[in-house]
């Protein structure tokens, strides 16, 4: 399925409402983060008096190139809109919104609890960047893509699997990854999960998800969005790299990217939660979106396996929560994709999604993505952008 957008109406009355009315730019610097905000908790944190708006990005000496919306690629005029909208809290509870175009970081944007220097929780989009974090594994050469159809306990030493229940040996890791474990568990088993974390930690925590499960068959090996299969994921790569996973995040993944400021929570065993629980800068956010977009490469070198990346952010299953929109929306390895029309034109969306509308957005035909962080948890941001920003682009 697809979702159509006209765009011709769109931006004919993008053109003939007057200018005053879209949102008044900024000539000050983006808002920072004081020291006693970055310990505060983000939900308590102080709105700011007025909405930051800047088609011309400063630059920060921080890996992205800038430039300006309008000049460099963009309808102006639409952006504008959207980004009003925002301000006047009518599209919903959001803290930021950027984009890059071509390469160049051309509008950056910030509301309520948004600050340039303060890493914004994600949410689920964290599964996402787990799966680009399978990528540089698999791009250095710890796994390979005919491991991923391998049984995902065959990378993980330790487990007793003489109390597995049975249908176990069936999941593969290409199945964590597309939300396809078979793995079930009734709603106490999925509280006790969640309340005991000094308990279901590390690799206890694995061997309780397959020692807990209802068995694994065929029929069960559907589509379910759920912690545990992700989870797995990351204990896989935990196994399977030098040192431990924490430490090629530090040093293989994010710093590669420059990535220093964020927040991924480990769990007790100190292993980071491969689900949730990551916190990043929205900038920093736009430069994963810019990896998915330019096939893995950053600055010249290939930092994910464009193979993985290419199937990871392919539409492989329905995704068939009830939230997510079944008619429309597809999965890859944690990653959402979908195809939206502008116009006559049908473009490839590929998304990392996060309740609240947290989202990564990489559209490859348009050399487009988009950033958006928020606390919004009606999450109905992507229809505008949709509607207003990728109209925006096409040519």
């Amino acid at each position: 399925m697809v979702i159509n957008f006209k765009s011709k109406g769109l931006l004919t009355l993008a053109l003939l409402i007057s200018f005053s009315s879209f949102a008044k730019e900024n000539s000050r610097n983006a808002p920072e983060a004081t020291a006693a905000e970055t310990k505060s908790s983000f939900r308590d944190l102080a709105h700011l008096k007025e909405a930051f708006i800047n088609t011309a990005p400063a630059g920060r000496n921080d890996g992205l190139v800038v430039g300006k919306l309008g000049v460099d690629g963009g309808n102006k005029a639409m952006v504008l809109q959207l980004a009003q909208e925002l301000a006047d809290n009518n599209q919903g509870d959001y803290d930021s919104l950027l984009i890059a175009h071509k390469g160049k970081f051309l509008f950056e944007s910030y509301y309520k609890r948004g600050r340039i220097n303060l890493p914004h929780f994600q949410s689920s989009a964290t599964k996402g960047y787990t799966s680009l974090l399978l990528g540089r594994v698999i791009q250095m050469g710890y796994l390979t893509m005919a491991d991923l159809d391998k049984p995902l306990i065959s990378f993980l030493k330790g487990l007793d699997h003489t109390k597995f229940v049975d249908g176990v040996e069936k999941v593969t890791l290409q199945q964590a990854l597309t939300m396809r474990s078979g793995l079930r568990f009734s709603d106490e088993e999925n509280a006790r999960f969640r309340k005991n974390p000094e308990i279901f930690k590390g690799l206890d925590q694995v061997q309780a998800f397959l020692e807990l499960s209802e068995p694994v068959t065929s029929k069960s090996q559907i589509y379910k969005y759920q912690g545990p299969d992700p989870i797995m994921v990351m204990q896989v790569i935990d196994a399977v790299v030098p040192g431990t996973a924490k430490d090629f995040i530090k040093n293989e993944f994010f710093g590669k990217l420059g990535i220093t400021n964020y927040k991924w929570r480990d769990d007790k065993s100190g292993l980071p939660i491969g689900d949730g629980e990551l916190s990043l800068t929205s900038r920093d956010m736009l430069k994963l979106g810019v990896l998915v977009t330019d096939e893995g490469q950053w600055k010249g070198e290939q930092l994910l396996s464009a193979d993985y990346l290419a199937k990871a952010t392919s539409g492989i299953t329905r995704a068939t929560e009830d939230w997510q929109e079944p008619e429309t929306f597809f999965y890859g390895y944690l990653w959402y994709q979908i195809n939206v029309i502008v116009g006559d034109k049908s473009y490839d969306v590929k998304i990392a999604w996060g309740g609240g509308g947290n989202r990564v957005i990489s559209v490859a035909a348009l050399d487009l993505v988009v950033v958006i962080t928020g606390l919004d948890w009606d999450d109905k941001i992507f229809a505008q952008v949709s509607e207003k920003i990728l109209p925006a682009f096409v040519k």
